[in-house]
């Protein structure tokens, strides 16, 4: 990125990988965590059927994206149903206590890459692929760490938990002349009670807590038309997503939102997509402290390499 007369470069992911065997392979490096499916395997634009993230994912979201550490994954076939699995230890995620951003205080920031202290992050997912066509997936996975506060701060020994639940189901049926995609995916996190600090309309610091507990979801619905005689039609897809963010009670960034989004997307070919889309988002609360609805539209052109 450029600006201000200087040159930032980011680097969303890089990592090394060594196949063990057959059913094991290790990677270490900065890498997509597989805490659900969606940051791991569809968040990239050319994949991502929508323009945009469902609510609780990319920034001030409630699930991780990636990690810098060391993970085991590989896949056992069960005779006709397949078991994916995945393990990891990371830097783990970083508390804002409210120091730098105010109304910030209590949220994550996975992006740690200089560990701020010792306390290191274990997770890991696991996939069951129960039928032999591998059309469906179920998944579950944890994330969890006992310090994400300053070594030598009164947040040290502050800790968290989070967990996911994803379904995937993707398969062409004749009957309706094309391929019907349906994604979801449902986050939670719980992070340890913390006393933070905030100077009122008098300049007089005052302390408070809450509940640090947040949840989101979505569902994703596609289907695309490539049993039609017509060549555009075929390349044609729509999609419908729907996604809710609720974040902590009493907390300077609570938020309770929902949202929809509708799309129509063109496939020019299988790696480059055009996509249209429509999205309407209802919030209460959030950093503004407003209510209301935002609507947009939305045009993307994507390519994947």
């Amino acid at each position: 990125m450029l600006g201000g007369n200087e040159l930032e470069v980011g680097l969303e992911y890089a990592d090394v990988m060594y196949v063990l065997n057959e059913n094991m392979t290790v990677r270490a490096g900065k890498f997509l965590l597989p805490f659900g499916t969606f940051m791991e395997r569809l968040h990239p634009a050319w994949i991502n059927k929508l323009p945009t993230k469902p609510l609780g994912f990319g920034h001030d979201g409630i699930a991780p994206s990636s990690g810098v550490g060391v993970e085991l994954r590989g896949a056992f076939n069960l005779g006709g149903s397949t078991l994916n699995y995945s393990a990891y230890t990371t830097n783990g995620a970083r508390l804002k206590d409210g120091s730098v951003e105010p109304e910030e205080a209590g949220m994550l920031l996975f992006q740690n890459y200089t560990d701020n202290n010792t306390s290191k992050a274990f997770g890991g997912r696991l996939g069951l692929l129960p039928f032999a066509d591998s059309s469906t997936e179920i998944g579950v996975s944890a994330y969890s760490t006992n310090g994400v506060g300053d070594t030598d701060s009164v947040y040290e020994n502050v800790g968290a938990f989070l967990y996911a639940i994803d379904f995937a189901f993707t398969k062409q049926i004749p009957t309706l002349g094309g391929f019907i995609d349906i994604k979801g995916q449902y986050n939670n996190s719980d992070i340890s009670d913390a006393t933070y600090t905030e100077l009122d309309q008098n300049n007089v610091l005052q302390s408070y807590t809450f509940d640090n507990k947040s949840n989101s979801f979505y569902t994703q619905l596609s289907y695309r038309p490539t049993m039609a005689s017509s060549d555009f039609l075929k390349k044609l897809e729509l999609v419908v997503r729907y996604s809710d963010l609720n974040t902590p009670e009493a907390a300077k960034w609570e938020e309770q939102s929902k949202q929809y989004a509708f799309g129509l997307n063109y496939w020019l070919t299988w790696r480059s997509v055009i996509k249209i889309a429509y999205q309407t988002t209802d919030t209460v609360g959030g950093h503004g402290g407003g209510n209301g609805t935002t609507n947009g539209f939305y045009m993307h052109w994507a390519i994947g390499f």
